[in-house]
């Protein structure tokens, strides 16, 4: 059962509308979204929300990407919330634009917001809900992440993040445990 959903993103309006960004853009589709109450406490925005009979604390680091483990860490130890409890949802190079993919523990791709949160939590047992944004055809991905989308993706972006949040959703009002396994899913 997952009691803390970590949102990764970069501060600033710099980086608002960029690739690795994309956690945060879905959080305004999820339905209940709008009884957020967001304040700063764990070097993070920080809201909790009664969500089918059970709390759920949301956090977005207010830190920059490779350091989200300082503000998932000082959650889970404040809320005594184990790794396994935890799911991260972020941007991933390895999966296409508009593919979604659920994950437990395993490998962390070169993602660094995952590698600060693997080292603060000593545990890769967290979860994590994988929104892909494709790998770039040539140049760096660190300048890749850190782009806004491209005009063709900006046409289906609304679409993506209207059924990553659905997803994302459904899963948590369900009974049923968190996929374990990479489950890939095209919502374009």
């Amino acid at each position: 059962m997952i009691s803390l959903i970590a949102l990764l993103g970069n501060p600033g309006r710099e980086y608002a509308h960029t690739r690795h960004n994309i956690a945060w853009m879905v959080e305004p589709h999820l339905s209940f979204s709008g009884r957020l109450n967001w304040q700063e406490k764990f070097k993070s925005l920080t809201s909790t929300i009664a969500l089918a009979d059970r709390r759920l604390i949301l956090l977005k680091p207010q830190t920059l990407m490779n350091r989200s483990g300082d503000s998932v860490q000082s959650a889970a130890h404040f809320f005594k919330i184990p790794p396994e409890e935890i799911l991260v949802v972020h941007d991933d190079l390895e999966l296409e634009f508009g593919w979604i993919a659920w994950r437990r523990g395993g490998g962390l791709a070169g993602h660094n917001g995952l590698r600060s949160i693997a080292e603060r939590l000593a545990s890769r047992d967290f979860s994590r809900f994988r929104l892909g944004i494709s790998r770039p055809v040539r140049g760096n991905t660190a300048d890749y992440v850190l782009s806004p989308f491209s005009k063709s993706e900006q046409n289906d972006l609304d679409c993506f993040l209207v059924c990553a949040a659905q997803r994302l959703e459904k899963t948590l009002l369900s009974d049923e445990p968190l996929p374990v396994t990479a489950n890939k899913i095209n919502c374009l």
